[in-house]
Formats: structure tokens, C-alpha cells, sequence
């Protein structure tokens, strides 16, 4: 099965600390931002709009301000949760509880303080195997999933995956590779929007700025570098679980950057849904949202709207 591996290695405006100036597209200023206190972290949190809820998770390489023109096409008819996933973006950084099923009670937890039964969910990169998780975890809570441009792991071709050597940074981090990227963040990540961009300069220099000083606090190249090293014992999670229940049940939306995971994204979520809708954001890449985020809003919106 052909998968555009290359892809896979990627995995409001509020006031930053830090030397940060860069822009980055504003959420709505109806939108508020406040820290929860949850399952032994704290989880950075905007939340804008009315209706049914819907929960959008980020993934590596950028934090929830990824989201702000989807959050504010979807604010006018639905109460929008935007999280950075614990250790990343504004959250507080752990030294620990960085599998998916963790965080998914992460999440799970953020929505019960904000008083919100049901969501849907939407995700990219990693944030998909938090919402995957989520969706194992609690399935009465997820009413709709979409998952963008990213595998979960223990699910389909996982194995073959693995084994693909453009994905060397699923096992980088420590001590000495934290030193390495300290001072260098910039640098490191430039690698992954670059090539992992239909063509880079889509993914902005304000963009760049933003996100490096972000992954630049303390402590947030060591979450990072976590969120990688518990792939292992997230694949035996989901593996269980489907073992035990089968297949998920809500309807999967799946999407590809057309020069990235492309249709192949439907195909890895078949193995782990029964309902996918396939779908491809065409002239993109990896970074679906700074590379045709219009397209993005326009698939996503479209089948939340669904019955």
C-alpha cells in the first residue's frame, strides 16, 4: 500500500512570554483564553462561540493557535474548544502522562470543566491519536471524529511505518539530544515545515516565529520528545482496545494533504473505524492549515454539518 511516508516525520493571538513579535491569525476576540487544572497538569484552553461543541487538538510542530480560521468559521453555530495538548504550547510541561489514553482523559477532563457532555472532535498529527483515544476512551462522548494527515499507532500499517527511516525523530530525545536542539529549536523544526511542505513558504516566517519561541520554554522540546516516546505503549493501548470492542462506530471523517497522506489517511482509518469519509486538501502538504486552510475549513465544516 502506497503511504506517503515523508509526512508522517511531523509528528490566541495571546500574549507570549518570551521575545516572541510575530502575528499569527487572531482567534475571534470573542473568545477567552484560561488555564484548567486537570488530571495532574494544566491545559491551556480557548473557548469562543455557541451550540453543540466541537474540540480541536493540534499536533507537533505547532500548538492550538493552528487553528484560529477554522475556530472562527465554526464559532457561529458551535461552542469551540481549542487545547494545547498537555507539555506544548501554553500548557504546563509534566514529567510525565504522555500516552494518548492519558490524554485523552486530558481532554475529557477540560470539557467536564467547562461543563460539556458531548463534542465532536477535530485533529491533525499528533492530536489525532489523542482523539482517537478519546474516542476509544469515551465513544458516548465523541459524536463525529475527523483526523488529518497522521497514523495512530497500533492501528493498520503501524509496523511498516516504523520501519521507514525518514521517521528517525519518533525516537530522538534524552539528555544529550535535549542539549542538542537547546538554544536550536528554530533550526530542528524548520526541518520538519520545510520538508514536509507542498512548498514551504507556506508555512509563514510569522508562523515560524511564533511556534519556535513557543517550543522554545522551558521544558517543551522534553514534552515533545515524549509525545514520541510513548508511540509504543500507545500502539499496545489501541491495539487492546480494538480487540476488546472492535472498531470505532462514530462517522470518521479523514483527511490528506494532497502532496502528503492523500487518500492513504481513509485507508489507515478503515482499519480503525467502521464510517470513514475519505477526503484530500488539495495543493497542500502536512501543514493543512497554513497551506490551503481555507480548503480545510471547507471539508471540515461541511461534515460536521452533516445529520
Amino acid at each position: 500500500m502506497r503511504l506517503a511516508l515523508s509526512v508522517l516525520a511531523a509528528l490566541s493571538v495571546l500574549v507570549l512570554p518570551g521575545p516572541t513579535v510575530a502575528k499569527v491569525p487572531p482567534f475571534p476576540s470573542s473568545f477567552h483564553a484560561r488555564d484548567v487544572k486537570v488530571n495532574g497538569t494544566t491545559i491551556h484552553v480557548r473557548v469562543g462561540g455557541s451550540g453543540p461543541a466541537v474540540v480541536l487538538l493540534h499536533g507537533y510542530g505547532e500548538t492550538g493557535d493552528m487553528w484560529a480560521p477554522l475556530a472562527t468559521a465554526l464559532a457561529p453555530d458551535h461552542t469551540v474548544v481549542v487545547t494545547d495538548l498537555r507539555g506544548m504550547g501554553l500548557s504546563s510541561k509534566p514529567a510525565s502522562g504522555f500516552t494518548k489514553m492519558n490524554q485523552a482523559t486530558d481532554v475529557a477532563d477540560v470539557l467536564d470543566a467547562l461543563k460539556i457532555q458531548r463534542a465532536d472532535v477535530v485533529a491533525h498529527d499528533i492530536g489525532n491519536m489523542v482523539a482517537f483515544a478519546m474516542a476509544e476512551k469515551y465513544p458516548t462522548r465523541v459524536t463525529k471524529l475527523v483526523v488529518i494527515d497522521a497514523p495512530v499507532p497500533g492501528i493498520g500499517p503501524w509496523e511498516e511505518i516504523l520501519k521507514n527511516p525518514l521517521l528517525w525523530h519518533f525516537h530522538f530525545g534524552g539528555a544529550d539530544m535535549e542539549r542538542l536542539v537547546q538554544g536550536r529549536e528554530r533550526i530542528y523544526l524548520d526541518r520538519f515545515w520545510n520538508d514536509f511542505s507542498a512548498d514551504p513558504k507556506h508555512f509563514t516566517e510569522a508562523s515560524r516565529q511564533h511556534y519556535a519561541a513557543l517550543y522554545a520554554l522551558p521544558g517543551a522540546m522534553h514534552s515533545g520528545f515524549e509525545q514520541f516516546h510513548a508511540f509504543d505503549q500507545d500502539a499496545i493501548d489501541n491495539r487492546a482496545w480494538q480487540a476488546a470492542h472492535g472498531k470505532l462506530t462514530m462517522p470518521v471523517l479523514a483527511l490528506g494533504g494532497e502532496k502528503s497522506f492523500g487518500t492513504q489517511m481513509a485507508d489507515v482509518m478503515r482499519a480503525g473505524a467502521v464510517n470513514v469519509t475519505a477526503g484530500v486538501i488539495p495543493s497542500s502538504g502536512h501543514w493543512i492549515m497554513e497551506e490551503n486552510p481555507s480548503a480545510t475549513v471547507q471539508a471540515v465544516t461541511e461534515f460536521l454539518k452533516r445529520p
